[in-house]
């Protein structure tokens, strides 16, 4: 990157950017420039060889050595940019306002005794820069990685941990809100000129599309989106805990959901591959906004409004077309042409929250998450009466179509998959079904767990009842006798259903289940006891 693709780029006869300007011997500085264009980032600079190097840092520098935030390279600035305040004006690139958010002197963090100009470009050429920078808020050793392969603009800025490092931080906390009010005026403005006259858009510097090659030690693989991907599972353990690997987030209750947008065709499945085009297409309208080439992760629930994933009214959405529809999304499995499966967790989950962010849609959500504290996250899941949490492992890779222990779930509230195998006759005010009889494999074999005729109400017996007539079957479909207290209709085993109960009895049978819904988006087969393990 040269200064003439800088200068290409501008038009100097409407910007007052500076087009030059002479580094003064031995004095290294570096500036952070918090930019607001069309979408606000901030423009990380250090002086090198007379020219200053560049970074697009969408999210802002962190002084928590946790944040891993991503920093995209773009081209050389000239020296005097270190000075430049004000604004861009509309129609230009990178039109937005630009202020000074910090500045100062940076130093190699492992000097050679050799040239600095020629030490700090090997270690730019090699992808890792380390530093000590000496500015008024970022202070202390920093770290620049390459995320290599055949793009090279895609970087890591990792403050280490040292006397400076602190436990969270926000870039926007300590900038000041004249700076704030000012950059959304000029935004405003420069939308109201945008439905006046046709504008000729262009990217600003913080608005390249993440295209990650290599982070850390991790190769993302070069490849063309796969037609289905299978989702990582959780194995259920019976406790929760602390662990310093480890990040904790929140189980949702809903619809595990594959999302990808492959040069702008769009898909949406369940774990069972059963395509969700047409059943939510407000997800489907929020992922086709993405401008990248992705595969998403998540979970589409409805929430409630203490903000808790309802499974029920999910159900209901299906009909009603009523509630709260999120798709939640909690991993990037493919970004721009890459596999990111071999990234860690973290990793992965940096250039999700990116992305999730520039989307800026409200029907597709980050989730968040909490390092080390599990105890803590599974005390405050239990007061707001959340399903339950999951804990991952923040160096895992991700594990296509596998259950291990590098992600685990812990449950608040019992819930479990089961056959629908038969309905008994109704009795009283009921009409059609009085109550499903309940089945799962145990191994190869079919094995009875009860009756379940609570949460059936009229509309839902009339669509079940409508959906077991063709199963209906001559025979039981379980090897054992069941007792039942009215007569049974018996279907074949196919349909899947999730209920909620208070425990396992010691006969093996659910003790109060309650109906929440079917499972269209998963398979008969794979119904079997969830049983805790210790860790």
């Amino acid at each position: 990157m040269t200064l003439s693709k800088y200068k290409q780029k501008r038009n100097f006869s409407e910007t007052t950017e500076p087009t030059a300007g002479k580094a003064v011997q031995g004095k290294h500085v570096f500036v952070v420039q918090r930019h607001h264009a069309s979408r606000l980032h901030y423009d990380f600079r250090l002086e090198v060889d007379g020219v200053l190097k560049s970074w697009a840092v969408p999210k802002g520098p962190s002084m928590n050595p946790a944040d891993k935030r991503l920093a995209m390279a773009v081209e050389d600035h000239p020296y005097d940019y270190k000075d430049f305040e004000g604004t861009i004006p509309a129609g230009n690139y990178g039109a937005g306002t630009v202020y000074i958010w910090d500045k100062g002197t940076f130093e190699l963090m492992n000097p050679n005794g050799s040239s600095f100009d020629k030490e700090a470009l090997k270690e730019l050429k090699s992808g890792d820069l380390k530093i000590v920078m000496k500015g008024k808020k970022l202070k202390g050793e920093f770290a620049l990685v390459k995320m290599k392969g055949q793009e090279d603009n895609a970087w890591l800025l990792i403050k280490h941990k040292d006397k400076y490092a602190v436990a969270s931080y926000n870039s926007e906390d300590y900038t000041p809100e004249k700076v704030k009010a000012q950059g959304l005026k000029e935004k405003a403005t420069a939308k109201q000129l945008a439905k006046k006259k046709p504008v000729v858009q262009v990217r600003s510097s913080g608005e390249a599309a993440p295209s990650p090659e290599k982070k850390s030690k991790a190769a993302a693989k070069k490849t063309a989106i796969k037609k289905v991907y299978k989702p990582m599972l959780a194995t259920l353990v019976s406790d929760a805990f602390d662990g310093a690997e480890w990040l904790f987030e929140t189980k949702w209750d809903g619809y595990r959901a594959i999302a990808s947008v492959a040069n702008n065709k769009v898909a949406l499945y369940s774990r069972n591959e059963k395509s969700f085009l047409n059943d939510y297409p407000p997800v489907v309208a929020a992922v086709e906004k993405i401008s990248h080439n992705v595969v998403l992760d998540g979970e589409i629930i409805v929430l409630d409004k203490k903000g808790r994933s309802d499974f029920q009214a999910l159900q209901n959405y299906k009909t009603t077309g009523k509630g709260n529809l999120v798709y939640v999304v909690f991993d990037l499995l493919h970004l721009n042409g890459y596999e990111l499966q071999q990234l860690t967790l973290l990793e992965r989950k940096s250039l999700l929250k990116d992305l999730v962010d520039d989307l800026d849609d409200k029907t597709i959500r980050f989730s968040a998450h909490v390092l080390k504290n599990g105890l803590r996250f599974f005390k405050k899941a239990q007061e707001k009466e959340w399903e339950g949490i999951i804990a991952k492992k923040t160096a895992g890779i991700y594990e296509e179509g596998r259950r291990g222990m590098s992600w685990l779930k812990v449950k608040i509230i019992n819930e479990q998959e089961a056959l629908i195998c038969g309905y008994t006759a109704p009795r009283g005010s009921r009409k059609k079904i009085g109550a499903l009889v309940l089945g799962m494999y145990e191994g190869k074999k079919l094995r009875y767990i009860g009756h379940c005729g609570g949460g059936l109400n009229e509309a839902t017996i009339a669509d079940l009842h409508a959906r077991l007539q063709p199963l209906i079957s001559q025979t039981s479909p379980f090897g054992e006798k069941v007792a039942t207290n009215m007569p049974v209709t018996w279907v074949k085993p196919t349909l899947v259903c999730q209920v909620k109960f208070q425990e396992w009895t010691g006969d093996g049978h659910l003790r109060q289940p309650i109906f929440l819904g079917l499972r269209d988006d998963k398979p008969a087969k794979d119904v079997h006891p969830e049983k805790a393990k210790k860790i």
